[in-house]
């Protein structure tokens, strides 16, 4: 049996081997990640390496342009090759790189330049000393400062055009510079990126003005006191109409008069039945009365542009947990009607076996060997492996089956059952055991260990004794099966259970008249069998008596306390008519004179008991 002390130290082994997984999962993961940033930063600089032999060679190649109209023509003719093999040498480096940017654009995140709540464009390349990240962070600051102009006009951004970038600027003040890996990473030209980039500064800058402006912001808050209007006249009608729905409950509790009940128990009375009606009016009243706040927060943080990403977040509470449920949902149709199809067959199959454990129970179907009374213990082990069984093809196809949490937690509560339910199944298997070895059935009159009385009930823990005192003793099954088991009642319809009792008579009365008195008195108790004839037999020559015993057939077991009185009853009664007096084992008097140990309703009525005999010495001389 396992103590209760050990189950901490089990939970604390059982906590380390998860955590153990749980480490070497993260460690696992760890090292996929960094060989994964190893393999990104590899490629990055690959793309830099490229752009910078790409750089060098345009600068040779301006060189040799500005060279060309200087040389004769022997020479230009060299300086045009070399410039023929500088650009195929750029092309095939450009491909490279739009090679490499293409690989790695699935991995790179860019950073956001966001002046003003909504992003305008990404970065995903340093420029100098400037990472793309402090790039994105200037920049926003930058567009954001543009807002301060009044008289700003997307016009007034201009784009002025080097040999490696392509500058906004704002009169004298530079925006942006963007150059030709900030478009290959846009998968367009430079010049392109530049006019969509002005164009997204421009529309950004003149919408924040607007929605700044105080004529906005006024309207904006009209609008906001609008909604708390309507919020607040929503809840004040809520409020009267369900004040409204209680009165009138109140007014009919005659619809409550009959409340609930389940057969004779009266799960709910008209006043409990009230009061339940009365809290989920009231439930779903603050239900609808939160519904209505949290619906009106969003179209409230909605109306002023900067909280309208508060607005955003709220519904997002509702509609995402909505959209991954439904999506859940419909991903998990095909596995639910697996699942629905297989507890279908199962479920047919146990019928099967029900129909067959019914036959052999009613003893339509006879199997050789097999008892009519093991049909339902036995039906009961097969619904149990069936449904097993019906699990263990089920399980695969249950939602986040697969999961490391699931089958840790899977692991934890069946280590946790196994163990804390080791004597709950010793018990099961001793039931099973004594069902097949037919000990005994419900009835039957057996003496288990120093409990003696009829089974009433078999269970698949504890076997259930009703005592001759009538009290009720219930046994584990292990403890029965370790003890031995008498029973008095499997053979006595047939054979009949052999009654017995002993009695010591002393050597002055002759052995045939005492036979023939126990037989008597058997004969005479109820319940006795005539047939076959009660016998005697000496069991022993004790030292002053002969010991007796009476053996008599009964074929009513459960009656054996009233059998013995009876029987009991009828040999004093026997000895006493024939004057046979029962003196032993331990029974002391002086004899001579002194009155019979026959009850005086058996004694003549002019008996008198005999006198003392004395006898007088004359002394020596």
């Amino acid at each position: 049996m396992i103590k209760y002390s050990r189950y901490p130290l089990l939970l604390c082994l059982l906590t380390f081997a998860l955590c153990g997984v749980a480490q070497q999962d993260t460690s696992r993961k760890h090292a996929k990640d960094s060989l994964l940033n190893t393999q990104l930063d590899q490629q990055q600089r690959r793309v830099r390496q490229l752009s910078a032999e790409r750089l060098a060679d345009s600068l040779k190649r301006a060189e040799l342009e500005r060279q060309l109209n200087s040389v004769d023509n022997a020479q230009k003719a060299v300086l045009l090759k070399e410039l023929d093999r500088l650009k195929q040498a750029d092309s095939l480096r450009l491909a490279q790189q739009k090679h490499q940017v293409d690989s790695l654009r699935r991995f790179v995140k860019g950073f956001p330049v966001v002046p003003f709540r909504d992003t305008l464009f990404s970065l995903f390349t340093r420029q100098g000393s400037f990472t793309a990240k402090e790039r994105a962070e200037i920049i926003s600051t930058r567009i954001a400062k543009l807002a301060d102009h009044f008289g700003f006009k997307a016009d007034s951004l201009k784009l002025t055009a080097s040999e490696q970038t392509t500058d906004i600027i704002f009169k004298d003040q530079l925006l942006i510079s963007i150059s030709d890996q900030d478009a290959l990473w846009q998968n367009t030209g430079r010049k392109q990126l530049a006019e969509t980039i002005r164009a997204a500064i421009g529309r950004s800058v003149i919408k924040h003005q607007a929605e700044t402006r105080w004529q906005t912001l006024l309207q904006e808050g009209l609008s906001a006191l609008l909604v708390i209007v309507v919020v607040a006249l929503l809840i004040y009608g809520l409020n009267r109409l369900f004040k409204w729905a209680l009165s009138k409950l109140s007014g009919h509790q005659s619809w409550f008069s009959k409340g609930i009940r389940i057969k004779n128990y009266e799960l709910l009375n008209a006043e409990r039945e009230m009061y339940i009606v009365q809290l989920v009016v009231k439930l779903v009243k603050w239900l609808l009365i939160i519904l209505i706040v949290y619906l009106a927060l969003p179209v409230l943080f909605g109306i002023f542009p900067f909280t309208r990403d508060i607005s955003q977040t709220l519904l997002g509470y509702i509609v995402s947990p909505l959209k991954k449920i439904g999506s859940a949902v419909w991903d998990y149709i095909p596995n639910l009607i697996t699942i629905i199809v297989l507890v279908v067959i199962f479920r047919y199959i146990l019928r099967f076996f029900r129909f067959i454990k019914t036959e052999i129970e009613r003893g339509q179907l006879k199997i050789p060997g097999f008892y009519p009374d093991w049909a339902a213990p036995t039906y009961q082990i097969v619904r149990v492996l069936i449904l097993a069984f019906m699990l263990i093809v089920i399980f695969p196809y249950l939602p986040g089956s697969d999961s490391a949490v699931f089958k840790g937690v899977s692991v934890f509560v069946g280590v946790l059952f196994t163990f804390g339910s080791a004597g709950a199944l010793g018990n099961i298997v001793s039931g099973v055991v004594m069902t097949y070895t037919r000990a005994f059935k419900l009835g039957d009159r057996v003496k288990i260990g120093e409990v003696t009385g009829d089974i009433i009930a078999k269970t698949m823990l504890v076997t259930r004794i009703r005592t001759i005192q009538n009290e009720i003793v219930s046994i584990p099954n292990s403890t029965v099966i370790s003890n031995h088991t008498i029973n008095y009642s499997s053979d006595a319809p047939d054979k009949g259970l052999i009654m017995h009792t002993t009695v010591t008579i002393g050597y002055d009365a002759p052995w045939r008249q005492v036979h023939q008195l126990l037989i008597d008195a058997a004969l005479n108790t109820p319940t006795i069998e005539q047939e076959p004839t009660p016998y005697v037999l000496q069991t022993s020559l004790d030292d002053y008596y002969v010991s007796y015993r009476i053996n008599a057939f009964t074929r009513e077991p459960n009656k054996q306390a009233v059998i013995y009185s009876a029987l009991h009853a009828n040999i004093q009664d026997k000895f006493n008519e024939a004057g046979v007096e029962i003196m032993s084992p331990h029974y002391k008097a002086l004899r001579d004179g002194n009155q019979t140990t026959i009850p005086a309703d058996y004694l003549p009525k002019d008996y008198t008991p005999p006198p003392f005999i004395t006898e007088q010495r004359k002394p020596k001389s």
